[in-house]
Order: structure tokens, then C-alpha cells, then sequence
């Protein structure tokens, strides 16, 4: 109930060119009825309370701006603006019970799809729904995310290079908003939004040719654009050259995202959505996989002597990521996750725009705990590190010492 009472409290705080006439008009007709003789209190009240009506209704026709939360946003993008639309709010609460409330939002690091051995293209088949759900950010505080398949990042797809991809878009029966998908990988109007842009319950079919080898981000491109990114609803697609990615010992999917709230980090509850915020580009949470300690070390394991590979795409709308694990050197960067470009070799961190990817990899030469990072720092306190614990037997020749308590690591 909180939250609705701060909805009402906003929107009035927001109003008040309507309360103020509004009260006016009321106080002058109470006085002037009032004045006229034999009228009884709920002869009073009852125009009052019509006149009332009238006006708000006027309001809701004339400035439907107020009702929607935040009210007055003025932005100048294709479409609706950031704020959460009067009657949304309204279907959210009728809705809510319904939706599915999701034990833990994370998307598995692990969850990567086998690379691709077959020499030839071929015809590959998707089918991703979009859910919007209840789920924690950290402990006590929730969000009402919106996704792909009820995880974030949503699935990480694989494909080979000139293979005709059919993806099938289904928008849960419980969702309050349309949804769609722009595919980066995709060469077509809105990267295939134009043609998949449902309402709930409905689903619609995409076709398109996997062009360019390349990691490539998924995201929502349903008006407003950056309010569903922000809300979680992003993935990443990639595209193996025809001739393979070299092979690999481990790989990892990893996405960063950031989420704005109206109550300050860590305020428990429910959280309203800020798309004040969001236009200012001042994130509330910024995290891995979509939730504050989504990468704990018992999710990301490798052992000494392995190569690993990380998946890593910036889900923000505003955000770049300086991506960087603390303990290791990249021996092997793709920049923008570009595949065909010559990659980088021996690199500390690596700059990963909003939108966009990179592919990482690095051998493990001695176990510990490696902890991602975005190395803008003061992103850890708002969520964005996770742990890669690595188990084996010490090598002294290339690490020794004793590890302190409070080397924040």
C-alpha cells in the first residue's frame, strides 16, 4: 500500500496547476451554496463532488502528463517518454498477483550454448518469451523487472555465420506492457523490432541471415526504448565465424546493467521506477547478471591451467563499462567484440560502450578469488563485481605471500 500512496503523493506534488484551481473552484462553491437557503449538507456536497469529477476528468483528457509517473517528463526521442503511463500503473497492481515472482533473477554465468561444430549453415530455431516479473535486487529490496525467458541478461544465443535464424517472440499473458526485439546482429529495419512488436499474449515470428561473425547485443525496442533496457530486458547473440572460436577450456556469460529507482540504494521494499534518473544518467544499481551479488564464486568456477572466455556486454542505457578482473591480464581481447579484426593482446581493462561487447580471455596461472569489476570503482558499492574463484595448487614462482584480511578482495 506504501507505494501507492507515494504514486498518489507524486502525482499530486506534480499537479498542483489542477489541485490549486481545483480547491479554489471548490471553496467558492461551498461558500455559494452555503448562502442559499433549505440546502442541506449533501445538497452541498454532492455538486462539490461532481465538479470535482468534472475537472479531473478535463485533467486526464487535456494533461494525461499528470498521471503518469513521473509526472511532466518532456523528452524528445521516438515515442512515449521514460514515465510509466497512469493507467500501467494501475494494470501493474491489478497484475501483480499474477506475476511470476522469481526466486533468484540471475541469469547462470555458465548458461553458454556448446560452440558450433557443424561446417555448413543451417536453419536455427528460437523461442524467447517476454515476462515482466517480481524479483529481489539485493535482499529485501524488489523490482518489477521485465525479461527475456524471466532472467537477466535473457538467454545467450549461438549461431554460425550465414545461417538463417527463425526467432519466434511470445509476450506473456501477465505482462502490462508491448515488448519487441532489436537483435544487433541483424541487418533490417529496427534489427528486427519492426516485425516483432507484440501486447500481451500475443507472439510474432522474426527470419533473418546471421551476416557478420561478432558478439552482438539483444535488447527491447519497445517505446520507451532506454525505460525497457533499464527495466532489465537485454541479451547478447553470437555470431561464430565459419570457421569456429578457437577452443577453450571455460566460458562465461556476464552482462552489466544498470537499474533506477525513485528511494535511495538499498531503501527495502518495492521500488518505483525513476525515469528522472534515467534521463539524468544516475543509476541507482549498477550490477552483473542483473541482481547485486549475482556472481559469488560458487556460480563462476574454473581451475589452474584452464583458458578461460568471457562473454561481456553492456546492457545500460547510459553507462560505459571499463571491464577489468582484478588479479589477471587479458591475453586476448576482441575489442567491441569484433571478430576478424586482429584481437588485442595483453590487456588490463577494456572499454565496453552502452549497447555494446567484448570477448575476453585469459589462462589461469594460480588459484584465488579473481573479482570483475566495472574499474569506474565506486560502481562496486552500487553491485557491479562478482567473483571467479579459481581452485588448484599455488605456484610460487609466479605469486607468493601471505594474504591479508583486509585487502578487499
Amino acid at each position: 500500500m506504501l507505494i501507492a500512496f507515494y504514486y498518489i503523493w507524486q502525482v499530486i506534488l506534480g499537479s498542483v496547476n489542477i489541485i490549486v484551481p481545483t480547491i479554489i473552484i471548490g471553496i467558492i462553491l461551498l461558500i455559494g451554496f452555503k448562502k442559499i437557503p433549505f440546502f442541506r449538507p449533501w445538497q452541498v456536497r454532492l455538486p462539490m463532488i461532481a465538479t470535482v469529477a468534472i475537472i479531473f476528468l478535463i485533467a486526464l483528457l487535456v494533461k494525461p502528463a499528470i498521471f503518469e509517473f513521473p509526472p511532466f517528463i518532456k523528452s524528445y526521442g521516438p515515442g512515449i517518454s521514460g514515465s510509466i503511463p497512469f493507467k500501467n500503473v494501475a494494470a501493474f497492481f491489478k497484475m501483480k498477483s499474477k506475476m511470476d515472482q522469481v526466486a533468484d533473477i540471475a541469469q547462470d554465468p555458465n548458461a553458454v550454448p556448446p560452440a558450433i561444430t557443424r561446417a555448413e549453415p543451417a536453419t536455427v530455431k528460437f523461442s524467447i518469451e517476454t515476462k515482466e516479473v517480481i524479483a529481489e535486487m539485493a535482499p529485501g529490496v524488489i523490482f518489477n523487472y521485465w525479461t527475456f525467458d524471466g532472467k537477466i541478461p535473457g538467454p545467450m544465443l549461438r549461431v554460425r555465420e550465414g545461417d538463417m535464424v527463425e526467432l519466434t517472440l511470445k509476450n506473456s499473458i501477465t505482462s502490462v506492457h508491448g515488448h519487441n526485439i532489436d537483435l544487433h546482429a541483424v541487418t533490417g529495419p529496427g534489427g528486427g523490432a519492426a516485425v516483432t512488436d507484440i501486447g500481451p499474449g500475443e507472439s510474432k515470428t522474426l527470419k533473418f541471415k546471421a551476416l557478420n561473425p561478432g558478439l552482438y547485443v539483444y535488447h527491447c525496442a519497445h517505446p520507451n526504448v532506454p525505460a525497457h533496457m533499464a527495466h532489465g530486458m537485454y541479451g547478447m547473440i553470437l555470431v561464430e565465424p565459419k570457421e569456429g572460436l578457437p577452443k577453450i577450456d571455460k566460458e562465461f556469460y556476464v552482462m552489466q546493467g544498470d537499474f533506477y529507482a525513485v528511494d535511495p540504494i538499498g531503501k527495502k521494499g518495492l521500488q518505483i521506477f525513476d525515469a528522472n534518473r534515467m534521463l539524468d544518467g544516475l543509476p541507482t544499481y549498477i550490477v552483473f547478471n542483473g541482481k547485486t551479488n549475482s556472481l559469488t564464486g560458487s556460480n563462476m568456477k574454473a581451475k589452474v591451467g584452464d583458458k578461460v572466455r568471457i562473454y561481456f556486454g553492456n546492457g545500460s542505457v547510459s553507462q560505459i563499462s571499463s571491464f577489468h578482473v582484478i588479479g589477471e591480464i587479458f591475453d586476448t581481447v576482441y575489442p567491441e567484440a569484433a571478430i576478424g579484426s586482429e584481437p588485442h593482446k595483453n590487456v588490463q581493462t577494456t572499454t565496453v560502450p552502452a549497447g555494446g561487447a567484448t570477448i575476453v580471455e585469459f589462462g589461469l596461472e594460480v588459484p584465488g578469488n579473481n573479482i570483475l569489476v566495472d574499474h569506474a570503482l565506486s560502481r562496486m558499492d552500487r553491485g557491479a563485481w562478482g567473483v571467479l574463484k579459481v581452485e588448484g595448487e599455488p605456484n610460487k614462482e609466479i605469486y607468493d605471500g601471505v594474504v591479508g584480511k583486509s585487502s578487499g578482495h
